[in-house]
């Protein structure tokens, strides 16, 4: 039995880190040591968390180069996009220390008539210590979303990256503590190796956990923690759609949907995989979105597009998708099977592929494209709204761009734009359907990893008790009159 993995560089096979396949028992030790840390770290408050998550992001910052190129070696993915990946980490971390104290302190509760001489509030406590298990397409900004705001919220965290990237993991959860020397062991904690030890997680005693990754893996997971009643966040896949419109902008159109499909090689789970467009504009964007792709390359080098596929496997999973969509009658417009290899997948887009297809229905994870024509808009949010999986999309619009997304079955949605709410760290990020439940990012993350106690504050006794076994008997005779009087008219 294998008790260590490597990561290696997808693009040259480089062995980039060799760490340890971590079971059941040295998980429970590393969430002990996170229970412990627990009373620390919430000890510190908003202030003293604020101040720490700072730092650290401070220290990320510093130290950019060695961070975004570990990124580019173990993920794939070209400098300039690590470096934004990274940029987009710190942003939400920044807007996560300054305003959980805001978010996240106490509510006052307005009381009723019966209990005018009691106070109410709402206090939003901390679980305690929160297991995240992350994704290998964006190692650093997804995990950081669930991450940052657990530990904003007061919780300490154990972190199980993927298999693929556990190098950028350490280094991460290293910065945080190089950066707050005075920090116990425990704060933010790593736990490497396989699916194994995402199982040993959901039973290792943490009290909340967050996944993100597949619907496949998402529902295992949530079965395995369903075992200790461990609630979940998931954030699993997407198959998001992009609606263009006869009045859109088809120049800007076609530049940002080129940018959400083949980005990161088309691995990114808010990712545009299909477009949806008015038959008056159709051949328009088409000519437009040919213009975009016609010199994107994918390469190792500096100067590339996007990088290779992370996760080998995955091209088999394009290559699948492309093959039946043409099968079915899908038109290559660019590329086709012989831009899928191994490694490096340029890019494909298709033009009317069936509704049934698999590269219509199923997520594909790579740098493809469909393009169907539709006759109005009510029939692209129709087909848009008609996938198991609901995420996020977009809409292209110069009027009414607002209406159309409202329609959209999606947890968040970009109008002239593309992955523009992951940008915005106030926003909430989750989905519907086979994309999971729960919300990261924003103020609706920061509850997502506190749980609401209730407090109800007697300030005065009043003349007559009702909260008693001693009430008068004319009180008893009384209320059915005051149900009436309070609620009857």
């Amino acid at each position: 039995m294998d008790t260590e993995l490597q990561s290696f560089d997808p693009a040259t096979d480089e062995v980039v880190a060799v760490v340890p396949i971590m079971g059941l028992t040295e998980v429970t030790e590393v969430v002990r040591q996170a229970h412990e840390a627990s009373s620390w770290w919430r000890a510190k408050g908003f202030k003293g968390r604020r101040a720490r998550l700072l730092a650290w992001r401070r220290y990320m910052a510093q130290h950019a180069v060695e961070i975004i190129d570990l990124i580019h070696r173990e993920n794939g993915k070209p400098r300039p996009d690590a470096a934004l990946e990274l940029m987009l980490s710190l942003e939400h971390i920044a807007w996560t220390a300054k305003n959980a104290a805001k978010i996240l302190g106490p509510e006052k509760r307005r009381t009723g008539l019966l209990t005018a001489n009691f106070a109410a509030r709402v206090d939003h406590l901390p679980f305690g210590v929160v297991g995240v298990i992350g994704p290998w397409n964006y190692p650093l900004y997804t995990p950081n979303g669930s991450i940052a705001t657990a530990l904003a919220s007061g919780n300490t965290v154990v972190f199980k990256p993927s298999e693929y990237t556990p190098a950028v993991a350490q280094w991460y959860a290293d910065a945080f503590a190089t950066a707050n020397p005075e920090a116990p062991q425990g704060i933010l904690s790593i736990v490497t190796g396989d699916g194994g030890t995402g199982r040993a997680l959901c039973d290792a005693g943490v009290h909340k956990l967050a996944f993100t990754g597949s619907t496949a893996t998402g529902k295992a997971v949530m079965a395995a923690c369903a075992t200790n009643l461990v609630p979940v966040v998931l954030e699993l896949g997407g198959k998001d759609a992009a609606i263009v419109t006869a009045d859109a902008d088809i120049d800007a159109a076609a530049e940002s949907i080129a940018f959400g499909a083949m980005g990161n090689a088309g691995q990114t789970c808010v990712g545009i995989e299909r477009v949806y467009v008015d038959r008056e504009v159709r051949d328009q964007f088409v000519a437009a979105l040919e213009r975009e792709l016609a010199d994107i390359r994918p390469g190792e080098r500096e100067g590339s597009s996007y990088g290779p596929m992370t996760m080998p496997s995955q091209a088999e999973v394009v290559r699948n998708h492309v093959r039946a969509a043409i099968n079915d009658g899908a038109a290559p417009l660019i590329g086709g099977l012989a831009s899928i290899g191994d490694r490096f997948i340029s890019p494909v887009v298709l033009l009317d592929p069936p509704h049934n297809s698999a590269a219509i229905q199923q997520e594909t994870f790579g740098p493809t494209l469909t393009v169907t024509t539709v006759e109005s808009v009510d029939d692209a949010v129709a087909q848009a709204n008609d996938v198991a999986l609901g995420l996020g999309g977009a809409v292209f619009a110069k009027r009414h761009g607002a209406d159309i997304a409202r329609r959209l079955d999606t947890g968040q949605v970009s109008i002239n734009s593309v992955l523009g709410f992951a940008a915005i760290a106030s926003l909430p990020l989750g989905g519907r359907g086979d994309s999971g439940f729960g919300r990261i990012h924003g103020p609706e993350g920061l509850r997502e990893f506190t749980r609401p106690r209730a407090l109800a504050i007697e300030r005065f006794a009043l003349p007559v008790n009702l909260l008693s076994l001693r009430r008068p008997e004319w009180v008893d005779r009384l209320l059915p009159r005051l149900i009436g009087w309070l609620h009857g008219r």
